[in-house]
């Protein structure tokens, strides 16, 4: 892997970091408005690494909504999502709320501060869901890991914010060097819809045909999926804890 670029914020009226900073395409005001308003926030570098490319400049992800990299504030690294000038939103302020939310239930990284155009939030360094499974074929830290996931989710819904990207769990879910998983993105999360994030994860890992549904069954053993379709329609009509406890154990409990 390539050495990371750093670079001070300034340097962001060159290219190609000022496409990066105004992806798609930069113009010369956008540009400095954004350097302002990176300096409001204290952000004094930033850093160019990652497996995504971006005017081939290494980054950390790259969505419909913004651009993931690293950023320098008070000497530490943080995440930092940068709004794309043709993203079909006004600001970041919404995913902020929402990851407020999920802060408030110790979910998600936590949150640093936030304007319209930049989210700067903790950096989380580790593998995506399915890379992390790929690596960790022991059963008791899988199995750890995956029920501190439903774990997380079961708060989401507990606390009336949905994700509503669980489904694709693959690029929504990163697992650190501490074996602590982090679920991540709430640009499309929502409090004025139906909770989802307990059925939707447990379609994707226990009952679905997911490459991650495939790795879990080899590491834990082949579950009962007619029973965890019934536990998980049980909780879908009354999200307790009581049923979600049973939703756990049909989960991680190997088929006779």
């Amino acid at each position: 892997m390539n050495a990371p670029i750093i670079l001070p914020i300034e340097k962001m009226k060159e290219e190609p970091y000022a496409n990066v900073l105004c992806y798609p395409r930069a113009n010369e005001t956008e540009v400095q408005t954004r350097i302002e308003e990176l300096r409001k926030h204290g952000v004094k570098k930033l850093e160019f690494a990652g497996g995504t490319s971006v005017f081939n400049v290494p980054v950390l992800g790259k969505g419909f909504v913004g651009i993931a990299v690293i950023a320098h504030l008070n000497g530490q690294r943080v995440a930092l999502k940068i709004r794309r000038v043709d993203a079909d939103r006004l600001g970041l302020q919404h995913e902020a709320s929402m990851l407020t939310k999920a802060n408030t239930v110790n979910v998600g990284p936590k949150l640093i501060s936030a304007t319209t155009n930049f989210l700067l939030m903790q950096l989380i360094d580790g593998d995506l869901l399915p890379k992390w499974l790929e690596l960790h074929k022991k059963k008791e830290p899988a199995r750890t890991v995956l029920m501190d996931i439903l774990e997380q989710c079961w708060r989401l819904d507990a606390t009336g914010l949905d994700h509503g990207e669980l489904s694709k769990a693959p690029k929504h879910v990163i697992i650190d060097a501490k074996q602590q998983p982090f679920i991540i993105d709430f640009e499309t999360a929502s409090i004025n819809r139906k909770t989802a994030n307990v059925t939707a994860i447990c379609q994707y890992i226990f009952a679905g045909n997911s490459s991650v549904a495939h790795m879990a069954a080899e590491t834990l053993g082949e579950n009962n999926h007619d029973a965890i379709v019934e536990a998980l329609r049980t909780y879908k009509h009354n999200k307790n804890r009581e049923n979600f406890e049973h939703l756990l154990q049909i989960c991680f409990s190997e088929k006779k």
